[in-house]
């Protein structure tokens, strides 16, 4: 065989051997049920400019907000089914997948944001991604910090432990680890969807919400409550996910700019996280509401007690809270 012949006959084996979808633009929608102003809603511009610089002409890059395209809750099987490509992903959502995982939930555990992505960097977290993706169909790219969660009441409450939210009507999504936490805080959990909280508090259908001081402000719950209580019972954080068919699609050097992406994403929204709960308990006080601090030790006791006492501790990897307690420390 001649060697044109030859070098013809492998170019059109290597041209057939390329994917179909190399080259085709591919479509990101990426949603999330938070209000524009919240941090991690403007973080998906971020994360949006940072890939488009990274790898431009490549992805089409949709940002959607409020819950127009799913409700909270509902992006996920929208993900898992392929009718959406990327939205946030709690920890709670995902110990609802995985009950092993609830360790990941528990109250007072965390201790930063920079605690989190040392988490998801080590071995036990290169484990638990690895679990995430086999069992939920998505890839954990980076976890951004949403803040540190504390009490938001509808009227002024003596709250000094948790045997003062005995019967206290505490709004949490509505995942089963959520609604735990919530009852390990004491109070009786009551789910509600994120977009029904702001009416809830204003008719006394629920009694309280938690979040942290900056979703407060977005969601301007400060203007139907009258109290905040600083349990700081959760450091929390949520992860940018994109599903497994989307992800298998990305060369190697696409997957980078992905992951590039959402940790630049997490690092802005974080930064001016921890700025913005500095400035608000100021601003809380201006605008007439009581800033109380609870015994947080007693809280603390209470909260690890509850979950270590109950069945869901069962499940939980040997030696899992211990590492996560260690990467604190290093």
């Amino acid at each position: 065989m001649k060697l044109k012949t030859i070098i013809a006959a492998i170019s059109c084996c290597t041209t057939l051997a390329i994917p179909a979808f190399a080259n085709e633009t591919i479509e990101l929608k990426f949603t999330t049920a938070s209000v524009p102003s919240d941090l991690h809603t403007k973080a998906m511009s971020v994360f949006k400019d940072s890939l488009n610089t990274s790898v431009p002409n490549r992805f089409d890059i949709q940002l959607y907000d409020s819950g127009a395209l799913f409700k909270a809750g509902a992006d996920l099987d929208a993900m898992q089914r392929g009718n959406v490509e990327m939205t946030y992903l709690s920890y709670q959502l995902i110990a609802d997948a995985i009950p092993k995982y609830g360790a990941l939930t528990s109250g007072y555990l965390f201790k930063s944001p920079a605690h989190y992505r040392a988490f998801l960097n080590s071995k036990v977290g290169q484990t638990f991604k690895k679990d995430v993706s086999e069992e939920m169909d998505v890839q954990i790219l980076d976890a951004c910090y949403l803040g540190t969660r504390e009490l938001n009441l509808r009227t002024t409450r003596d709250i000094k432990t948790p045997k003062d939210l005995k019967g206290v009507k505490l709004r949490m999504p509505g995942s089963d680890a959520w609604l735990f936490l919530g009852d390990a805080l004491g109070a009786s959990a009551t789910p509600m969807p994120f977009g029904e909280v702001y009416l809830g508090l204003q008719t006394g259908a629920i009694d309280a919400q938690d979040n942290p001081l900056p979703t407060i402000e977005a969601a301007k719950f400060y203007e139907v409550t009258k109290q905040i209580v600083m349990t700081d019972h959760l450091v929390d954080a949520i992860n940018i996910v994109v599903n497994n068919e989307t992800w298998d699609k990305l060369n190697s050097g696409e997957k980078k700019a992905m992951q590039k992406a959402a940790v630049t994403a997490c690092d802005w929204n974080n930064e001016k996280r921890q700025s913005e709960e500095a400035r608000l308990i100021s601003v809380f006080k201006d605008a007439g509401l009581t800033i109380t601090t609870p015994n947080v030790e007693a809280f603390r006791k209470h909260v690890q007690s509850y979950y270590l006492n109950s069945d869901r501790s069962k499940d939980w990897p040997k030696g899992l809270i211990e590492e996560i307690n260690k990467l604190a420390q290093e």
